[in-house]
Parts: C-alpha cells; sequence; structure tokens
C-alpha cells in the first residue's frame, strides 16, 4: 500500500508520548510532505532570524507507526524519491556554527533552485544534492529533539541520506515512531555554517521492520558504500564509535582477524565528518560494498 502524510502532522522531537498520525503495514510505501527547517517561516529575503520563533525549528513530519515493529528489531528505510521546492535558504550569523564567533549580526538568503543547480548568486551555482537532514524513530527513554541526533537517528545531518539510500535504524519501542524533515537540496559535510540549502518538499520512503538482527546504531547503505553513523559529545568520541560499529559488522559477517579487519578499514574504508553544529556531533565510517560483496555481505539480510 502506499499512503499520503501531509506536513501539517509534524513534531519537534522524536518522542514514546508522540500519538502516531499513521499506522501502516511493514513493507508500505509512504510520500512524505515536510516543511523547511525553519518551519517555513523564511518565505522571502525580507523574513529575518531575528524574529524566527526557534522553538519551531527543524520539525520532523510523523511519526508513522509500522505494525510489527518492536523493540530490539531494525526498521529498513528506503529512501525512493525526494522532491524539493523550488527555492531554499542559507542562514548563518552570530553564535551559529563554527565561524559564529567572526560575525556580528544574523544572516539569511532565499537561493532559487532551477535546471538541476542551487544559484547562489550572479556568479555562482552548484549541483542540487538533495537529502533529508533529519530522521528517526523514537528513543526508549525521554524524548530527544529533532534538532539533535542520536543512536536513534534524529538532525543525523547525512548527505549520504538521499535519494536511493537505504537507512538501518534501531528500533525502541512498539510501533518504531517513524518521522523525517529538514531536506536539503545541496549540504556540505560538517555543514559548519549551521545550515545546508534549506527547502521543503517530499519524499517517498518504504518502511519494512527487520527481525533477527540487532543494531546500536543507524546504518546507512548506497549503491557505493556502506557507512556506520554515530553521534557524540566530541568529534573523537562519535569516531571511536562509528569505527567500533564498523569493525563489529566485518567481525560479525566475515572470517578476518580484527587485526586484518583493521587494517583493510585503514587501508579501503573512509572516517568523514557528517556535521560539526548540532548538540551532538556526528560523523561515518563508510566501506565500499564492493568489498563487503568479497564475503557475501548483504547488510540487512
Amino acid at each position: 500500500m502506499r499512503y499520503q502524510l501531509s506536513g501539517d502532522h509534524h513534531i519537534f522531537s522524536f518522542d514514546k508520548e508522540n500519538k502516531p498520525v499513521l499506522q501502516i503495514n511493514s513493507g508500505d510505501e509512504v510520500e512524505i510532505e515536510t516543511m523547511d527547517c525553519f518551519a517555513n517561516q523564511i518565505c522571502t529575503d525580507d523574513d529575518k532570524l531575528e524574529t524566527l520563533d526557534w522553538q519551531r525549528v527543524n520539525p520532523a513530519t510523523g511519526p508513522v507507526f509500522v505494525n510489527g515493529a518492536e523493540p530490539g528489531d531494525v526498521l529498513k528505510v528506503t529512501i525512493q524519491k525526494i522532491q524539493i521546492a523550488g527555492q531554499g535558504v542559507v542562514a548563518t550569523g552570530k553564535g551559529l556554527g563554527v565561524l559564529g564567533h567572526l560575525m556580528e549580526d544574523l544572516y539569511s538568503k532565499i537561493v532559487m533552485i532551477k535546471d538541476g543547480q542551487v544559484v547562489y548568486n550572479e556568479k555562482i551555482a552548484f549541483p542540487l544534492h538533495p537529502m533529508v537532514g533529519v530522521i528517526g524513530v523514537a528513543p526508549a527513554g525521554e524524548g530527544v529533539n529533532c534538532g539533535t541526533p542520536g543512536s536513534h537517528g534524529g538532525n543525523m545531518d547525512t548527505k549520504l541520506i538521499g535519494e536511493g539510500a537505504v537507512l538501518y535504524l534501531p528500533v525502541f519501542v512498539e510501533g518504531a515512531l517513524f518521522g523525517l524533515g529538514d531536506l536539503h537540496a545541496a549540504m556540505g559535510d560538517g555543514e559548519i555554517g549551521v545550515s545546508g540549502v534549506e527547502v521543503a518538499g517530499k519524499v517517498l520512503v518504504k518502511l519494512e521492520v527487520i527481525k533477527g538482527i540487532t543494531l546500536n546504531n543507524p546504518v546507512v547503505q548506497t549503491p557505493e558504500v556502506t557507512a556506520t553513523i554515530a553521534s557524540a559529545l566530541t568529534l573523537d568520541e562519535a569516531a571511536d564509535i562509528a569505527v567500533a560499529d564498523m569493525a563489529n559488522l566485518l567481525q560479525k559477517h566475515t572470517p578476518l582477524s580484527m587485526a586484518e579487519i583493521a587494517t583493510l578499514m585503514s587501508a579501503a574504508g573512509d572516517l568523514q565528518i557528517s556535521q560539526v553544529v548540532d548538540p551532538l556531533k556526528t560523523v561515518r565510517f563508510s566501506m565500499p560494498n564492493q568489498i563487503l560483496a568479497s564475503y557475501g555481505v548483504e547488510f540487512g539480510k
């Protein structure tokens, strides 16, 4: 079955107390409409961050209750299509991001999206790379605001989570309580200025419950790579977790020794920064699918 979910059904935290707005079966598809990360509050250059309601930032549309999802399962999220609006907004300013200490004011600008490119100004245009910034499930304990990433997913701002990717999320509560939002037309690794090209749009996803495998943190798979994703207070901590998760995956699915795994990861894998501007920092460790396929590793099966 295919369903549609309006952006009017949104949440500002992933929380087991949120009431589901849609109930589906494993294998169903949902087209999810989203607001941008500012809840569509900045639509023209006359709309300023100074007047923004910061309590309405990073909304996710949902939650979706997936029948059969239980704690300890994995929710497989296939991102089948991303449609984005014809304009986006970039923003930064004093106290925001890595360079916020060098600015005195808040700044935002509307940018147009045309012919497969972001038109940044009269001289600069660059290709679109639509992706999902906020995507996750409800955690087992207290709710987590949509601006913060974690083991449940959330604001991971990981550019691999785009059209054609498959995201695997650990399930912590019955039904998973899935949601997504915070689309970007493009975003660089790190998101150092605190925004990508923020856009509203629609995402078509297929949601499937997987039994018999356990995850501590999200994993994303593209046609080229499989990546473990981790978020922590520091990049060092997040890096340690992402590397350990990948090493554990390889140890579980291959006959390689830990020494072989370490040297293989060091030679062929990539430790990459997803974002450095959220309350927790997010990194990923990517391994080429070609190498995993050498041992018949098909994650999620």
